[in-house]
């Protein structure tokens, strides 16, 4: 039997089983590319298995996931005698720490938006472009795939609110807007009607300089060099200088920040703050919050308004 075969018998058996098996297919799809679709699963070797899991950069957790991905695929080729043994290596490699996001402060945003009007002309993309996206990402909390494949028709400014469809968990939901950056929205909607006035609804709303759609490789080569020229480097010996997704963790950890500095009930907010990134579960925004210097006094000084008045009721 063929890679492509074997890995779609299995894909299938799981999805039928009801299991939500989309990172793991994208995953055994990359295998099943790497090493041949019309190979015969038995013909594939350890050293085969070995240069997909290591690929070309250093290991990182992405080498566990696609272990794991691989080991539950050859359970089942040994289990259906399409392979005599799984031909996975028999030592794993120690998993790397947690990464931690880089959490912007206020300041580096407004360094990297003066970079954008500052920088050279020649970017790919536009500067004005470069920096309403960089707003949209900060200022509505999306991921980067889910700016840049917003059309015009998702983009209502009338009410306020985007729609985001077929998220990473394959959703689509409302994201309300702030009013200043509705009205950075409709700048960047005029600047781009004047340039391409007839355009059908469902064009891009983020857009090159040839009117096609901005990939995510093109916006994270411009970003970096955004970030150099605004001097925001990281320095706690992270593996990654910080990144286009950090925005979104700033986005989260700066809201959380000024719910505990306006004395709102955060726990009671966490679950809107959820639905509001497109998280099916309220743990799973958690791992945004990363306890900053600031967050962490706003929780701390909340902890002790807490302790005193218990301290002083009859």
């Amino acid at each position: 039997m063929t890679v492509h075969d074997a890995i779609s018998h299995y894909v299938q058996a799981r999805k039928a089983g009801g299991s939500d098996f989309g990172a793991v297919e994208r995953v055994l799809g990359t295998f099943c590319r790497t090493v041949g679709a019309d190979a015969d699963i038995s013909t594939v070797t350890e050293a085969q298995v070995r240069a997909f899991l290591d690929g070309r950069g250093p290991i990182t957790r992405y080498w566990h996931r696609k272990h794991s991905a691989l080991n539950g695929f050859y359970r089942y080729a040994v289990g259906r005698h399409l392979v005599a043994r799984a031909p996975l290596p028999s030592r794993t490699p120690k998993s790397p720490p947690a990464f931690t996001p880089y959490i912007f402060t206020r300041e580096e945003l407004r360094r990297l938006l003066a970079a954008t009007v500052h920088g050279p002309r020649t970017w790919c993309p536009e500067p004005h472009t470069l920096r309403t996206l960089l707003l949209t990402l900060y200022g509505a909390g999306l991921r980067v795939g889910e700016a840049l494949h917003l059309t015009l028709d998702d983009v209502d400014l009338d009410f306020a609110c985007l729609v985001v469809r077929d998220t990473k968990f394959y959703k689509t939901r409302l994201v309300p807007l702030g009013p200043d950056l509705v009205t950075v929205l409709r700048q960047q909607l005029a600047r781009r009607a004047r340039r391409r006035p007839e355009q059908p609804d469902q064009a891009w709303f983020f857009v090159g300089r040839d009117g096609g759609p901005l990939h995510e490789a093109t916006i994270r080569r411009a970003f970096a060099r955004l970030r150099t020229r605004a001097g925001v480097v990281r320095t706690d010996g992270a593996r990654y200088q910080p990144r286009l997704h950090d925005l979104r963790h700033a986005y989260a950890v700066h809201r959380v920040t000024d719910w505990y500095r306006r004395g709102a009930d955060v726990q009671t907010l966490l679950p809107t703050l959820s639905t509001y990134l497109g998280h099916v579960t309220v743990s799973a925004t958690q791992v945004y919050l990363t306890m900053t210097p600031d967050l962490l006094q706003q929780a701390n000084q909340r902890f002790e308004r807490y302790a005193m008045e218990a301290v002083n009721e009859p």
